[in-house]
């Protein structure tokens, strides 16, 4: 077994949004195969994490980015700890992962969760492309690089001249490894229904997420403006369209819109997708994968996309549950809703052999210690 150093330069524990489970939910499953110490900045709750131990060493401080004494603080704690490789959360920390590498005799890890020099460049950052630059050094200097999706490796693979043997997808993932059975469906849409008042007869197209965030606000902008308003126009079943999560805008909700209905933040919101009749994800902005429509999936609610919000997950895992539309075609979006009301059936076992964490967490472990590389390095 490996100890591994991972450094985790921003809060993410208690993890809430998407972004912040995928690196708490790694390391929580990494942990039952590899032995983890956490790096991680004073603004997150070591209680929270599972499995693994967390280390409050770097300040909340945006100047903890260049702050080079953090190299002596990391050699000893390396030393201290027997570690044998250093996982970096992302490459903004890059220089700092690759000095204490070499000074330890590291194995480096790049855990990619986007492109980031592309994402802050569809951002309209003008600084967009020394992050590029930056970013492909970091990789590069890599003994193994992880990609949330195999459209990320593919371009990191041409265009930062990396070598595929040293590159695997490490998806977001889930923690059970099955579809919820009938019954449970049963109660949870039940559950959903009387909550937020919603007839029987009513079709429930579901929509989450964090609303701070700039390609959910779009994403919920183009629900109000554009989808809603053509299914109004065409659609021939009764529906309601359901929005749930933090940061929803006032003027949004007080928009009068027909047949929006706000469920706001819900504690437990995996009853929400197994309730659900249809997850709409239009999300045409933003890299990394959606963790939102990988948990609709896992619960078994067919899903709507447009081709940007399905990135990394392929449809022909899905078993039929997953239809995908053009990023802004939202008369063929409403098509492939009335497809998808009519779609019957689970999604497959094998979906889990690329979600479940169990599994994907097990292949990571494996290909850092070179006991195989898994199908995801082919």
């Amino acid at each position: 077994m490996a100890t591994v150093l991972s450094i985790v330069s921003y809060p993410f524990l208690p993890a809430r949004v998407g972004g912040q489970k995928g690196v708490a939910l790694f390391y929580k499953w990494f942990s039952r195969f590899q032995r983890v110490v956490c790096v991680t900045t004073e603004k997150n709750d070591p209680a929270a994490a599972e499995g693994y131990t967390v280390l409050n060493v770097l300040s909340n401080s945006r100047l903890r980015y260049i702050n080079p004494f953090y190299f002596f603080t990391l050699r000893k704690i390396a030393r201290e700890q027997g570690a044998t490789h250093l996982i970096l959360e992302h490459p903004y920390f890059g220089w700092l992962g690759v000095w204490v590498a070499r000074a330890c005799g590291l194995r480096l890890v790049v855990h990619s969760h986007n492109m980031e020099g592309l994402r802050w460049k569809s951002l309209g950052k003008w600084w967009w492309n020394i992050l590029w630059h930056y970013e492909k050094w970091v990789h590069r200097r890599a003994d193994y690089n992880f990609f949330i999706h195999a459209e990320d490796m593919q371009y990191a693979l041409g265009h930062f001249g990396l070598r595929p043997e040293r590159c695997i997808v490490m998806t977001y993932g889930i923690e059970w490894d099955r579809a919820p059975g009938p019954e449970e469906v049963r109660r949870s849409r039940e559950l959903l229904r009387r909550e937020q008042g919603i007839a029987e007869h009513e079709v429930v197209l579901f929509f989450n997420g964090a609303f701070d965030h700039r390609p959910n606000l779009l994403a919920l902008e183009s629900i109000l403006d554009k989808i809603n308003p053509i299914l109004l126009r065409r659609a021939s079943f009764a529906y309601k369209i359901l929005i749930c999560g933090r940061g929803i805008p006032e003027s949004m909700m007080e928009g009068g819109h027909r047949n929006v209905i706000w469920g706001g933040f819900v504690p437990d919101i995996s009853a929400y997708f197994r309730g659900a009749d249809v997850f709409i994800n239009p999300v045409t902005e933003g890299g990394g994968i959606k963790t939102k429509l990988v948990e609709a999936l896992g619960n078994n609610l067919t899903s709507v996309s447009v081709r940007n919000g399905a990135l990394g997950v392929d449809p022909a895992w899905c078993g039929g549950k997953l239809l995908i539309g053009e990023d802004g075609d939202w008369e063929g979006f409403v098509d492939l809703i009335e497809q998808a009301i009519a779609v019957r059936g689970d999604v497959p076992a094998g979906w889990f052999d690329h979600f479940y964490w169990g599994v994907t967490t097990r292949r990571a472990a494996a290909f850092i210690e070179g006991q195989g590389r898994g199908e995801e390095g082919r």
